[in-house]
């Protein structure tokens, strides 16, 4: 009976540790899904009450041309972002791990552009890529190179926005991946290199495998995160010029606060959502993100 009670309150204290974070799961993101897929199958326009429409709004969507624009706009994003971003981070890691150890300065120093605002950083690089009085283009052109419309050339505009994201997160993504190779054993890398392993035999024989689910963890996090770009978009470009940086996101905005569409723009969500879990279920299975062989 001792035993029972004893593992009763073990678990009420283990439980009472879980429930702020479910509470505000349930509150701010179970409930607020469960209404947006509601309201996807209404022409709710914020004002009156919304009116039961069935699937026209998943219809008209797919018959949307700046729909398909914004996603073909987002997927160039995120195939620009993630894997320079990635691989960015995991030199700065392998750095770090080599050079750099537990100093918690160097750390701090790569966390202080992910701490910043959205905002902030939007509008720091903003007025550093302005072509006027823009900082950069005034030393590419002491150096003699010709002046860049980075964020005015549809060209250049997107590459810009995710240079400033990669600028952002890269210290953030290296600290997540750097803990990884911590836990790599020492001893197996000695044995490698003993065995007259090179380098890139050793990292990618060796501690590759050892930190698989981090750099899945890492890759699916930012793929989901590139797919939400808005904050810098909407400082800087507004999705311009043209189309060029006209995200999914900035279609979702537009479409529920500009146009008062609110049920169009729910179900713009729910099929971002429906297309992230699907994407996150196939970088889990083939990445094998609980894996490892350790």
């Amino acid at each position: 009976m001792k035993t029972k009670s004893y593992k009763f309150k073990r678990n009420l204290i283990a439980f009472s540790f879980v429930v702020p974070c479910l509470v505000g799961f349930l509150l701010f993101y179970l409930m607020p899904t469960i209404r947006g897929l509601f309201y996807s199958f209404t022409n709710w326009d914020l004002f009156s009450k919304a009116k039961f429409i069935g699937f026209k709004n998943y219809l008209a969507l797919f018959c949307d041309k700046d729909f398909w624009t914004a996603m073909k706009v987002t997927v160039c994003y995120v195939l620009l972002n993630i894997p320079l971003q990635t691989v960015l981070a995991l030199i700065i890691a392998l750095i770090m791990n080599k050079a750099v150890g537990n100093s918690s300065l160097m750390k701090g120093i790569f966390l202080v552009p992910w701490i910043m605002s959205n905002v902030v950083v939007a509008l720091l690089w903003f007025w550093m890529l302005d072509p006027p009085v823009g900082i950069i283009d005034a030393v590419l052109m002491k150096m003699g190179f010709a002046k860049i419309n980075f964020l005015t050339d549809t060209k250049t505009a997107l590459p810009s926005i995710a240079m400033i994201n990669i600028w952002r997160h890269m210290g953030y993504t290296a600290l997540l991946i750097f803990a990884g190779l911590q836990g790599v054993p020492k001893e197996i890398e000695e044995a490698a290199m003993i065995d007259g392993c090179s380098p890139a035999r050793r990292f990618f024989s060796v501690v590759l495998p050892y930190i698989r689910p981090v750099i899945a963890f890492v890759v699916i996090t930012t793929v989901i995160g590139s797919f939400q770009i808005y904050d810098t978009i909407a400082i800087t470009t507004k999705g311009g010029p043209v189309t060029a940086t006209y995200a999914i996101y900035l279609f979702i905005y537009k479409n529920g606060f500009e146009a008062y569409k609110m049920g169009y723009s729910c179900a713009a969500s729910m099929v971002l959502f429906a297309i992230l879990a699907m994407i996150s279920a196939i970088q889990m299975r083939v990445m094998k993100a609980s894996e490892s062989d350790a």
